[in-house]
């Protein structure tokens, strides 16, 4: 198979100036969503995403009886998906509550509830 050769005559130097100005004016939106979808591209973490968009907060434990993992397990998704500023933490007492952050409930909305599940 032989490489793909552009053969244009000329560049529409407009169009890709416009471009380039689209694309780094939305440079933030698009590294803070290609780390959502990086870390949603694990199977466990986009159940833990799922679950956790429809009951607002979780612990490890509640998440463990769900997926039928270890608590040790899902506590590493978690502190992946906090990492990746996916999930936030509160604590009361001993116990850690996870829930996903406010930034990211429009894209989850759009994945969880719009049928594409």
């Amino acid at each position: 198979m032989s490489d793909q050769v552009c053969i244009r005559l000329y560049a529409d130097r407009k169009k890709i100036d416009a471009c380039k100005k689209k694309l780094a004016s939305k440079a933030l939106p698009i590294h803070q969503l290609s780390k959502v979808l990086s870390l949603a591209g694990n199977e466990v973490r986009l159940k833990i995403m799922f679950l956790l968009h429809e009951e607002p907060e979780l612990c490890p434990c509640d998440l463990s009886d769900i997926l039928g993992m270890s608590v040790p397990a899902i506590s590493q998704h978690l502190r992946k998906m906090k990492d990746g500023n996916i999930v936030t933490m509160r604590r009361e007492g001993q116990t850690l509550y996870y829930s996903l952050q406010s930034q990211h409930l429009d894209l989850f909305k759009i994945i969880f509830d719009d049928q594409i599940l």
